[in-house]
């Protein structure tokens, strides 16, 4: 039996500065969130068995599940390494990052997989080759894929910048809301489009995490949590800070000791 720690993220910041395409570019700290995260375990077959078989509590079909994905890319690469290990082993994923909480559950596990399987299964893929499949699955997938507690992610997602970092204690406040980042995008840009800082968004990126939380409110940092709002009115009964687009808030733990 194997298993990996598929860590959660949190986006201390997050600003939008433009478009491209149908995406959105951005300019937000990463940082990784250890205290929270899926496991993903390869358990052998009773017998071999040829296909992919995976197991766990997900809200989506197969097709559209970030690690089937990750599986079918990386199998472009290697058929035959991949369909051996997946005759042998079958994939359960112990899912705790709540979906549709801003905390990139999906995207960690793909990488998770991702790298699991390049170093047990000896692929020899670089880190670029891994981020350029990473790229094809989500947004986040390229930060995990690095394995650092922080960087400065940029464009969408595809820039990352590891950094050294002061983070904090940090608490997590979950609501129970899984929020739906399409319709946040899309309350953002009918709503508050005109409130784009590209300047405030490279200031925030010189600053260590400990000092963004410190002197910065959640509207200032979090662009997306005036989109979260318009959506779901009844997250403004939380005042602290937000996740990526939602629905989980955090906290700095003793802040004024």
């Amino acid at each position: 039996m194997l298993r990996f720690k598929s860590p959660a993220k949190l986006n201390i910041f997050l600003k939008i500065t433009g478009k491209r395409g149908d995406y959105h570019e951005i300019m937000s700290r990463f940082i990784r969130y250890d205290g929270l995260y899926d496991e993903l375990i390869f358990e052998p077959k009773e017998r071999a068995k040829e296909g992919f078989e995976l197991s766990g509590r997900f809200d989506c079909e197969l097709q559209n599940n970030t690690i089937y994905k990750a599986y079918k890319l990386l199998r472009d690469k290697n058929a035959k390494k991949i369909d051996d290990f997946f005759e042998n082993y079958t994939l359960r994923v112990d899912k705790h990052i709540p979906s549709g909480g801003g905390l990139g559950g999906g995207s960690s596990n793909a990488a998770t997989l991702l790298l699991a399987l390049n170093k047990t299964l000896s692929l020899s893929l670089s880190l670029d080759e891994l981020c350029f499949i990473g790229s094809k699955i989500g947004a986040d997938v390229s930060f995990f894929l690095h394995e650092r507690p922080a960087a400065n992610v940029q464009g969408v997602g595809e820039i990352v910048t590891p950094i050294d970092d002061d983070i904090p204690d940090i608490e997590l406040v979950f609501t129970s809301q899984a929020c739906d980042t399409a319709a946040v995008y899309k309350a953002f840009r009918a709503n508050f489009w005109d409130k784009i800082d590209a300047g405030l968004a490279r200031e925030l990126s010189t600053l260590d995490t400990k000092e963004l939380l410190s002197f910065y409110s959640p509207l200032a940092l979090n662009d997306l949590l005036r989109g979260v709002l318009v959506c779901y009115p009844h997250l403004k009964a939380y005042a602290d800070f937000l996740s990526g687009s939602g629905g989980t808030f955090f906290k700095v733990k003793n802040k004024w000791a």
